[in-house]
């Protein structure tokens, strides 16, 4: 599907070079529109075999007809998962022209915008599309934090049952979604080096570039956090570890004298007064018992139990 808009907003005949087409949009391309694209604009080759190959990452790149950049961003961030799309730009004088296997999550809500008072240019319509774009890594991060705090009322909640299962597939996604935003982090950067802007358009592609430098930042932020989490689980399991320890040694200090009088009454001597004794019997769970309750009286005021 190609569908293209005007500077008034409107759809127009993006075939036809003397039109006022400003954006061009092409979504999962048959072989004959992407013929149609290369006749109607001069498409680097090196660029379009980019476009189309599945897995590249963000990048820049500079044609002798036109500006390329490949934008990859998430497309779930409110699910907390790391999911990408991908958005390939060619900027030529006037004309932007997008190139994406199945659009992207914010390409509807620019389309919109188009024709407006603040983007009637190509450029307008990049930086617009490039902000959406970055802007979803901080929906991801918001969405992150919200789950790191829920993970951590889990831990306290369930200090018996500690699995770090959880903690590691966070660090791992986490790890994912930051080298997301740093390759997209330089393709701006790049952008914003090698391309010729008036002032205008350099401070919104600056501004793109201070929106993708401060998702680093607090995603390396969200990493330390989680670092420290995992630092929390590990420190409650030691102190529960400390507990159960604690507990065993308590009761096996209990049955330590216990034991040694058991054994002093059970050795097999012939003269032992209290084996011959009436009440013998008796004494000795007597003396087993109190011997028992004062050794847990003390413990329970020193608060060893």
């Amino acid at each position: 599907m190609i569908r293209s808009k005007s500077t008034r907003g409107e759809g127009c005949d993006w075939q036809d070079p003397n039109s006022e087409a400003i954006w061009v949009d092409a979504q999962a391309p048959t072989e004959s529109e992407l013929q149609a694209l290369r006749a109607r604009f001069q498409i680097h080759p090196l660029a379009l075999e980019d476009a189309l190959e599945h897995g590249h990452w963000s990048r820049y790149e500079q044609y002798p007809a036109h500006e390329f950049i490949t934008f990859r961003t998430l497309a779930q961030p409110n699910g907390g998962d790391e999911f990408t799309e991908r958005l390939s730009l060619f900027l030529f004088p006037g004309v932007i022209l997008t190139l994406s296997d199945d659009g992207a999550s914010y390409l509807d809500s620019v389309w919109e915008l188009v024709g407006r008072e603040s983007v009637n240019t190509s450029l307008e319509v990049a930086y617009e599309l490039l902000d959406e774009g970055s802007q979803t890594f901080f929906r991801y991060i918001a969405a992150f934090e919200n789950g790191l705090d829920q993970a951590e009322e889990r831990i306290f909640a369930q200090r018996r049952n500690q699995d770090a299962q959880e903690v590691f597939e966070r660090k791992h996604r986490l790890a994912q979604v930051r080298s997301l935003a740093a390759e997209a982090q330089a393709a701006v950067s790049l952008m914003n080096r090698h391309m010729t802007l008036d002032m205008a358009d350099q401070i919104r592609f600056r501004d793109v570039l201070d929106t993708l430098n401060r998702a680093t930042l607090r995603l390396d932020g969200l990493r330390d956090s989680l670092r420290g989490l995992l630092d929390l689980q590990l420190s409650l399991q030691n102190q529960r570890m400390n507990e159960v320890m604690k507990t065993l040694t308590a009761v096996s200090t209990v049955f330590l004298p216990l034991t040694f009088l058991a054994g002093v009454w059970g050795m097999n001597y012939q003269f032992m007064p209290e084996l011959h004794w009436r009440y013998g019997y008796a004494f000795a769970w007597a003396s087993f018992i109190l011997t028992a309750v004062l050794l847990a009286a003390y413990f329970k005021r020193r608060q060893w139990w």
